[in-house]
């Protein structure tokens, strides 16, 4: 029987933190991870990726760019996370957006049987609304939320502008991520 992970998945720096917990298939592969923290984080995949685990980088490799940098990137189309994940390998990175560095924590909190009525993945919890890309990292989300709550702030209507409009940092929709985990990996 295939062992069901559940992962909680933290973006590091975050006061309250944002967070997702998540079931996963223990033989998924790390861009089938990768696609599952974009879609229950709330992220665009608009910027490159890398997993470290145990020192082991794991990404999407470029051939060309790889070895003209001496980049030692496992490409992470091709490995699962059993195949890398030792048992007692509990905790390990993910990089999302080298210019604004959203690092997250993965926490595998357990192993759970398959239940063969649920689709993997599968989101089964989460707080708060992932900060908006290109907002200058952790230090620029938490200038932007002051100046989201500040309605006399100057720069608050370019912000709100450069948003689209209102932004709910309180907000986390748990069925919609469902449906997007489904309709990404279950069409």
């Amino acid at each position: 029987m295939d062992a069901i992970l559940q992962i909680k998945i933290s973006l590091r720096g975050t006061k309250p933190p944002i967070w997702r917990r998540v079931l996963v298939e223990k033989t998924m592969s790390f861009e089938h991870l990768h696609d599952t923290i974009q879609l229950v984080m709330g992220w665009r995949n608009s910027h490159l990726h890398e997993f470290t685990v145990n020192g082991r980088r794991i990404g999407a490799t470029f051939d060309n760019l790889d070895a003209d940098y001496g980049v030692d990137l496992i490409d992470s189309s091709t490995v699962t996370l059993d195949s890398v994940l030792s048992p007692t390998d509990s905790r390990f990175m993910y990089l999302y957006d080298f210019g604004d560095s959203w690092e997250h924590e993965l926490l595998i909190e357990k192993q759970l049987p398959r239940d063969g009525k649920t689709n993997y993945p599968f989101c089964v919890g989460g707080k708060l609304t992932c900060p908006p890309e290109d907002c200058g990292g952790i230090p620029g989300f938490y200038e932007l939320l002051t100046i989201l709550a500040d309605k006399r702030h100057p720069e608050r209507k370019e912000m709100l502008s450069w948003l689209g409009g209102p932004y709910d940092a309180e907000r986390f929709n748990q069925d919609a991520v469902n449906r997007q985990l489904a309709a990404h990996f279950h069409l």
